[in-house]
């Protein structure tokens, strides 16, 4: 039997390794993204409308650099999965030609910037018969992860409500000459900075029934929309709480952090990407014993949301071997875009 499993250990490695990946968007993002394909498959290619960049990816990773995801998807047969990492706007587009062409598709978060797109997106990988993956690393972070396991096993009972706070700093540089900021190819705060935290919230906490609220630009004039929001939120479940945004916080990231009050305790997730358990009463999660977790994506001048894509990754490859259990599909993704869109509708700047 020993020797069973271990010629199936390494038969799984095999195979695992025959997964051909293409990256279509080489900015700070994919980076990350080919750390993990090298682990688990081979980066075959990865295409820029910006040479250089495609270039220098192409290069560190000894793949093919494509200029156009028309000519990548031309000239690249038996790829298995397409990572998406362009532009939010471009999310939708680029994913439904790769899945057009028979390829499975990881695409950054969000899934898109409005839900007819990623309405457009599922329908496209049911024709296909491939399948959509959404980045939505913030389910993988240890903390959230057993918060998860305790609202599944009714630990809290009856949810009264909660409070997401997200405090981050983006500077002037974030936004010069660059894609980020734009409502066409952004699409708003919620969207590029604080999709990872609403995801967890609904995740959590089930749908949205209403939202109002308060949203302004209070600093940051070079972009379209919001740098700061307020906003009153009820679930269909009853629960009420707030959802308060801002990328003004002087000098640095500070805090996103989620504080539930329910019929069986109260606890609060906090730190600078909701990592660490602030208080909770009684005990429900075992923090001697909760994993670390990853460090958060480190752009230089700025920092990210917790880099979980081995998490991501590894869990695509399980998905693609039968196992869909741990993944975020389009359909799930698609709520938090659904829920920040009833925001930017129904709350004007």
């Amino acid at each position: 039997m020993f020797y069973v499993a271990i010629c199936l250990f390494f038969l799984n490695i095999v195979e695992n390794m025959n997964n051909s990946f293409v990256i279509i968007g080489c900015g700070k993002i994919a980076e990350r993204h080919a750390q993990q394909i090298i682990k688990l498959g081979k980066l075959v290619a990865v295409c820029d409308t910006d040479v250089s960049r495609a270039d220098h990816l192409a290069q560190k990773y000894s793949a093919k650099a494509y200029y156009t995801i028309e000519s990548l998807l031309q000239n690249e047969n038996e790829i298995t999965v397409a990572a998406i990492c362009t532009p939010n706007g471009l999310h939708a587009q680029h994913s439904i030609l790769c899945l057009q062409d028979g390829i499975n598709v990881l695409c950054e978060k969000p899934i898109c910037i409005n839900t007819n797109d990623g309405l457009a997106m599922i329908e496209a990988a049911k024709i296909a018969n491939k399948k959509l993956f959404i980045v939505k690393s913030s389910r993988y972070t240890p903390c959230i992860t057993a918060l998860k396991k305790v609202v599944e096993h009714n630990g809290l009972g009856k949810i009264f409500s909660f409070q997401l706070n997200c405090v981050w700093n983006r500077p002037d540089s974030y936004y010069a000459n660059s894609w980020k900021g734009t409502l066409v190819l952004d699409g708003g705060t919620l969207y590029t900075q604080f999709s990872h935290y609403i995801d967890v919230l609904l995740w959590l906490l089930g749908d949205v029934e209403a939202v109002n609220g308060f949203r302004t630009n209070a600093w940051a004039k070079q972009i379209e929309f919001e740098d700061t929001g307020a906003v009153a939120v009820k679930m269909l479940s009853g629960a009420i709480g707030t959802l308060h945004y801002s990328v003004n916080a002087f000098q640095k990231n500070h805090e996103v952090s989620l504080t539930i009050v329910a019929e069986k305790g109260t606890i609060k997730l906090g730190g600078e990407y909701m990592n660490e358990v602030i208080y909770q009463n009684p005990q429900l999660i075992d923090v001697q014993n909760l994993a670390a977790g990853n460090l958060p994506n480190d752009y230089g001048q700025y920092k990210g949301s917790m880099s979980n894509h081995d998490k991501v990754y590894e869990n695509i490859v399980k998905a693609l071997n039968g196992d869909e259990s741990a993944v975020t599909d389009g359909a799930s993704a698609l709520k938090s875009v659904a829920f920040i869109e009833k925001i930017y509708q129904q709350i004007p700047l």
